[in-house]
């Protein structure tokens, strides 16, 4: 069994975004859930793939005090194997344009969950190495209600592999997950 299809048993419907197939490609349109007019397209995406609502899973404001950011998270995770590609595409979407120390650490709260779902994977399903080769991406939605301009990406660096070093995309239109993933 592929680590996508333990993800598939391990992960709710309700925290699922379906994708649409298009020649052994698939495309999605990404909601945020507290703007319905923030959107982006992306496809492309390969077919042995996920796409899970991060910001579905309940805040834990409950356990922790929240004082470091502990409590944030991105909006979404596409983790997808292409064959030659394996990568976990953190995504946060933004209407506007926000703080980057703000969507750092919301990054990093989404890293945590998919920590706990590694763990999750080990202990319940018996899976040792679970994600273990895929490569992390980070990625900044800007003004994405927003449709008048054409769409600017900025990176810090040629991967955009760590929260810090996330690529920025402002005013996007429809996205290509190869461009997103990088090398």
């Amino acid at each position: 069994m592929t680590d996508i299809d333990i993800l598939n048993q391990m992960i709710s419907d309700k925290a699922k975004v379906p994708m649409v197939q298009h020649n052994k490609k698939q495309s999605v349109t990404l909601v945020e859930n507290q703007a319905q007019d923030s959107s982006i397209e992306i496809s492309g995406i390969p077919l042995n793939a996920i796409i899970i609502k991060i910001d579905s899973f309940p805040s834990p404001d409950h356990l922790f005090a929240g004082s470091k950011g502990e409590c944030k998270r991105a909006d979404f995770a596409i983790i997808a194997d292409s064959g030659k590609k394996k990568r976990i595409l953190f995504i946060e979407m933004k209407r506007s344009k926000h703080l980057e120390k703000d969507i750092i650490l919301q990054f990093k709260g989404a890293e945590c969950v998919l920590a706990y779902c590694i763990k999750v994977a080990e202990n319940f399903f018996n899976v040792e190495h679970f994600l273990k080769d895929y490569k992390p991406r980070f990625v900044s939605f800007y003004h994405t209600s927003i449709r008048k301009r054409k769409t600017r990406l900025t990176r810090k660096a040629l991967k955009h592999s760590t929260p810090e070093k996330m690529m920025k995309v402002q005013w996007p239109k429809k996205m290509q997950y190869n461009h997103l993933v990088g090398a």
